[in-house]
């Protein structure tokens, strides 16, 4: 009688113990990821998204297309005596002054027309400068290739953001007629890009030259954060180069599965001064991951910023494990100035922010 007593009190005891930790370890599991919702969602990532259907096909097969004619002219005539392809660089502005200088004074000698809208707000509806149209004078060397345009954003209700990415695809539309109106012609090549991704020369070059080429091709950026101090990786493929033709329509999304390998550079928050890095964080298509005001915090930017680690606190996105985990922790430090664009190396002193070991921001 008595061992069947305590088998029976032992599992009222065990039943009381089990419900008392669940009620406490439950709560404890919904709030925890309720408050790390994102951090829980993209290191799930490879379970619940998947990598494009077909990846993109590194092109490289380009250098065979160049015609012998093309190659003997170079170097027997000279480029200034054969026809080369006309190249319109496409971009929506927003504050990134510096990087466009770099852009700019880079492409010049490739470049028929700059073409660039900016809005009088951002994506998340919040008014802005006209940041270009007021710093005109910084870009007087290509003054005779600038297409400048305007776009009037919608200003979102007070306490309210606008959806980003509906305004972001109004400004694109909006670049679309502008682009019509630049002088473009059928059969041009097109560059678009936003700012902070640039071209190196050589592709252009290549490209200009080449007899022919895919009507679509996305160009493989090396990737960097904050500065050239940090290289994430050559995951940047977003921009494109086109010919011109009476359907293209300026976009910045998957247009063709091929990709024309290191052609150039994608400088990520490559801001000189700490409010740029707030103004963009609050006014790009990812507002929506400032999730705490102290995100702002201008220490903890600058932290950031020479630590290496993610401005939102987050995980990198990837769709298998061990990518997640091997991009896990701050960006590995680079102290090498090698293959970087020529100008920011000839007016290094100009641009020392966004060189290896100077990481402080004003």
């Amino acid at each position: 009688m008595a061992p069947r007593l305590l088998r029976l009190a032992y599992r009222r005891v065990t039943f009381k113990v089990v419900f008392f930790i669940l009620l406490i370890l439950v709560p404890i599991c919904v709030i925890g990821i309720l408050t790390h919702a994102q951090h829980v969602s993209y290191f799930l990532r490879p379970l619940w998204d998947n990598p494009p259907s077909s990846p993109l096909n590194t092109y490289l097969t380009i250098m065979q297309r160049m015609s012998q004619w093309n190659i003997f002219a170079t170097y027997m005539v000279g480029p200034h005596d054969l026809s080369l392809a006309r190249v319109f660089d496409a971009i929506i502005f927003s504050n990134e002054l510096d990087i466009l200088e770099i852009r700019w004074q880079e492409l010049y000698p490739y470049i028929t027309k700059f073409v660039i809208l900016e809005s009088n707000t951002t994506f998340t509806g919040i008014p802005k400068p006209l940041f270009f149209d007021s710093n005109r004078s910084r870009f007087a060397f290509a003054k005779e290739k600038i297409v400048h345009g305007v776009f009037s954003g919608r200003i979102a209700a007070r306490g309210k953001n606008e959806d980003p990415f509906v305004l972001e695809f109004e400004q694109r539309k909006a670049m679309s007629g502008l682009l019509r109106s630049s002088g473009i012609s059928h059969g041009d090549l097109i560059i678009m890009s936003d700012a902070d991704e640039i071209p190196s020369p050589h592709t252009l070059k290549l490209l200009q030259w080449c007899d022919e080429i895919p009507h679509a091709m996305h160009l493989e950026l090396k990737h960097y954060m904050y500065s050239f101090e940090f290289p994430v990786d050559y995951s940047s493929w977003r921009a494109t180069i086109q010919i011109f033709g009476p359907r293209t329509g300026y976009r910045h999304s998957r247009q063709t599965d091929l990709i024309l390998s290191d052609s150039g550079w994608h400088c990520s928050f490559c801001f000189r001064r700490l409010q740029e890095f707030v103004f963009k964080m609050t006014a790009y298509s990812h507002a929506d991951r400032v999730r705490r005001n102290e995100f702002l915090n201008y220490s903890r930017i600058q932290k950031i910023i020479c630590s290496g680690n993610d401005l939102f606190d987050m995980l990198p996105e990837e769709h298998t494990f061990q990518a997640l985990i091997k991009k896990m922790g701050p960006i590995p430090h680079s102290a090498s100035a090698v293959h970087l664009p020529s100008y920011l190396i000839e007016n290094a002193d100009k641009f020392r922010f966004l060189l290896p070991g100077n990481c402080l921001r004003t």
